[in-house]
């Protein structure tokens, strides 16, 4: 029984190596189950056709992330975006260096005095309608480019006022010659007299309204205006010409209107008037509808 069954095998194992032979692609027979006198022979046949695909399987779990990979090469820029808001203004920088010392201009100190005379105001008024709201004392070119420097009264009666009298406290004697009404005389920071020269100067051209403020030591005010102010050269004496009353409720009082103007009085060249118990009179002057104080 034994003997007819390797024979078997035998005969089985020469047709499959004919066979293979032919294809030259079957793998070998492979003995197993070797046990006592038994042996058992599986007989691998040849690989088939291959079948059709099999259906698509589930995804699998995921991976680990992988490690970051080098940076890649710079892509190409893409379009401008929109502008974005204006954002809010940074500190300041430290201060910068001193620099190097400017060429000297070529315009000479009288060329310079010649635009100042083209350019600038010829009287308080047009120094307020160019912005100079602050009272004080400014520089104007009235005529001729003769610059003078007066006092700008910006605050009374709509402001443009030239202030060519104050007297406040007491502190200027007012009590002088002729020469010194004629140039002028006092402080910029109490009492003056602008100058007799410079009232001309500023009256001899264009209408000039004249207004009077008085304030006593218990700060009633009142106020006279007079529609038109002059006066002559010292030729002339320094003559004033006054025109009509407007108004105002000091009244027209000729004993503190400034007539003094026009008089000689021996050593005492102006009779200057004096208000009594008044702590301050100031002298307005408006000019072609500026004022003049």
């Amino acid at each position: 029984m034994g003997r007819a069954v390797q024979q078997t095998l035998l005969a089985l194992l020469c047709l499959a190596a004919v066979v293979c032979e032919v294809q030259d692609t079957c793998p070998e027979v492979k003995v197993v189950g070797l046990s006592g006198n038994e042996r058992l022979a599986i007989l691998q046949g040849c690989p088939g056709v291959p079948g059709a695909t099999g259906p698509k399987g589930e995804p699998g779990a995921a991976g680990m992330r992988g490690e970051k990979g080098t940076q890649g090469s710079p892509g190409k820029m893409g379009p401008a975006g929109e502008k974005g808001a204006k954002g809010d203004i940074g500190v300041p920088g430290l201060k910068g260096d001193k620099g190097d010392i400017g060429v000297p201009g070529t315009i000479t100190e009288k060329e310079l005095e010649d635009v100042h005379c083209k350019t600038g105001a010829k009287n308080c008024k047009e120094l307020l309608a160019k912005g100079h709201i602050m009272s004080g004392w400014y520089t104007i070119y009235p005529h001729d480019c003769n610059a003078m420097t007066v006092l700008c009264d910006m605050d009374t009666d709509g402001g443009g006022w030239i202030v060519f009298q104050r007297r406040a406290d007491g502190s200027v004697d007012f009590f002088r010659d002729w020469n010194s009404y004629k140039r002028g005389f006092g402080s910029r920071l109490t009492e003056f007299w602008l100058g007799n020269d410079n009232i001309h100067l500023l009256t001899s051209f264009g209408d000039n309204e004249l207004r009077i403020d008085l304030t006593d030591f218990d700060n009633n005010h009142a106020f006279a205006k007079y529609k038109s102010f002059k006066i002559l050269g010292e030729t002339e004496n320094y003559k004033l010409i006054l025109g009509d009353f407007l108004g105002g409720n000091a009244g027209r009082c000729h004993a503190w209107s400034p007539h003094f103007i026009a008089q000689r009085n021996g050593t005492m060249p102006l009779e200057v008037y004096r208000i009594p118990e008044q702590k301050e009179v100031k002298l307005l002057l408006i000019y072609n509808n500026s004022a003049i104080s």
